[in-house]
């Protein structure tokens, strides 16, 4: 199984004052984070898209583009690119550059995000929300797997015996797609033989078990190889050396964010017994010390037979000094211990 972190690039807003960090120490931060990730032996890296004041990367690929120059091993990714709001010819392009730029460490991660402010800003109505991701995500494919592409649409210009230059490393540009829990997103990745990933952010774990029996049976249906079968969980993650004190310094950082995000959704305010539970064995919370971190991964690679693991690590922007600490324990103490579990 691989083990990675994923983030938004959240901003720290200081309870006090309400001012908002500068997005250039941030990003700053975020490329010196990703180099760790590949120091300590991590495997792979997902940065999301956002355009809303309160994150800093609107364009994932090019926070990759950096870190692929200060990176070896680590695999990079979008996490996630908008594929709705996006051109998947220039986003091929785009990540199709990185990959060669990388030596074959590029990944797209197609989805349709948490946030719907794209659409406006970039003249798409959300009434066609579902229509444009299936017809984006269908040209976004057949881009990654024919050299000239002939196809016509409603969204976008057909194209007529074209070529989408440059193309990946080995013709081939790994993409995966990110859901959020709805069957027929679930169908439509395993019936075009795409790697899953799943956010669990709230809730417990369990309750996502149909989803991963779906995704299997309609892949296996669908006529593709159980050899390249790939699927993960995006979740909420924070590590430190003590658990209790690691929550407890977290949970206001993170609970505030939670509140951020849930006033415009209309969600009632974040509870510290809503962290506690999260935090605990069935919850969807990976937050603690090392042994804590172990235990649950484990547990959650065993119940859905994962081959990655993305840990969600700036919620709310903790200290770049603690988000350095919680890397270095990752990828020194968890790492290795839930590798070697799985050798046995």
């Amino acid at each position: 199984m691989e083990l990675g972190i994923s983030m938004f690039g959240d901003l720290h807003i200081d309870p006090v004052t309400g001012k908002t960090q500068l997005p250039q120490q941030r990003l700053q931060e975020i490329i010196e984070e990703i180099k760790l990730m590949d120091e300590v032996g991590l495997d792979y890296f997902g940065i999301g898209e956002h355009h809303r004041p309160d994150y800093v990367v609107s364009s994932p690929e090019i926070i990759l583009a950096a870190a692929s120059t200060v990176t070896k091993r680590i695999k990079l990714g979008s996490a996630v690119s908008v594929l709705s709001s996006s051109d998947p010819v220039k986003l091929y392009q785009h990540f199709s550059t990185i990959d060669l730029l990388s030596n074959g460490r590029a990944e797209l991660m197609a989805g349709r995000g948490s946030f719907t402010e794209s659409f406006p800003l970039f003249g798409y109505r959300l009434e066609d929300y579902n229509k444009l991701f299936e017809e984006k995500l269908d040209l976004l494919v057949k881009i990654n797997r024919e050299d000239r592409v002939t196809w016509e649409g409603n969204f976008r210009a057909a194209l007529n015996n074209q070529q989408v230059l440059p193309r990946a490393l080995n013709n081939q540009l790994a993409i995966w797609v990110a859901v959020g829990g709805t069957p027929a997103s679930v169908v439509r990745a395993a019936k075009l033989g795409l790697p899953l990933m799943i956010a669990i952010i709230g809730g417990s774990p369990q309750q996502f078990q149909p989803f991963f029996e779906l995704y299997k049976e309609t892949y296996i249906a669908s006529g593709h190889d159980v050899a390249n079968y790939q699927v993960g969980i995006h979740a909420h993650a924070f590590f430190g050396e003590n658990g209790q004190e690691t929550a407890d310094h977290y949970y206001p950082i993170y609970a505030a964010q939670m509140d951020r995000v849930g006033r415009s959704r209309g969600w009632p305010p974040y509870q510290r017994t809503q962290f506690d539970f999260g935090r605990s064995k069935p919850g969807a919370l990976f937050i603690g010390d090392a042994e804590q971190a172990i235990d649950k991964i484990l547990h959650v690679q065993e119940m859905f037979g994962l081959t990655r693991f993305a840990a969600h690590m700036d919620m709310g922007a903790p200290d770049h000094r603690d988000m350095m600490k919680s890397i270095e324990i990752y990828g020194t103490k968890i790492a290795p211990s839930v590798r070697k579990a799985l050798e046995k």
